[in-house]
């Protein structure tokens, strides 16, 4: 496969909370940072101040986000997570421990069959995240 760039990005809105959540992600994980932020100006559709649009990278993967200045009926759902294969014991329970401040606990870290160390948890933005240890590491 000759072409390596990411082509799928992953796509978060918020309502309001955009950039705390962005700050909130790369404090979490150690190779993260904002890429870019596009606030919105005076006169503009969304409150002035606010993400119009913004990347951030975890690990080398580029998210997208925005603060929707529409409100919704709908938010995150476990449906669709985001899936972290840590490669330490300390990382995967510090990520844990982090992602669940103030969030919900979809399943408990621990051990399950045919699975290994696991953990899934919603976080305090409602955004879910899958946490598995390397089964080599």
């Amino acid at each position: 496969m000759a072409d390596t760039k990411q082509r799928i990005t992953t796509f978060l809105m918020f309502e309001g909370q955009a950039e705390e959540a962005m700050n909130y992600y790369i404090s979490i994980f150690e190779q993260a940072e904002i890429l870019s932020i596009r606030r919105y100006g005076p006169g503009e559709a969304g409150d002035e101040g606010s993400v119009m649009l913004a990347t951030f990278s975890l690990y080398g993967q580029v998210f997208m986000c925005i603060d929707s200045n529409v409100k919704h009926q709908f938010t995150f759902t476990p449906a669709i997570s985001l899936y972290v294969t840590c490669m330490t014991d300390e990382e995967i329970e510090r990520h844990f421990a982090r992602l669940s401040q103030d969030g919900q606990v979809l399943m408990p870290l621990g051990e399950y069959p045919g699975i290994g160390k696991f953990g899934w948890v919603a976080d305090r933005y409602g955004v879910s995240w899958q946490l598995n240890l390397e089964q080599n590491a």
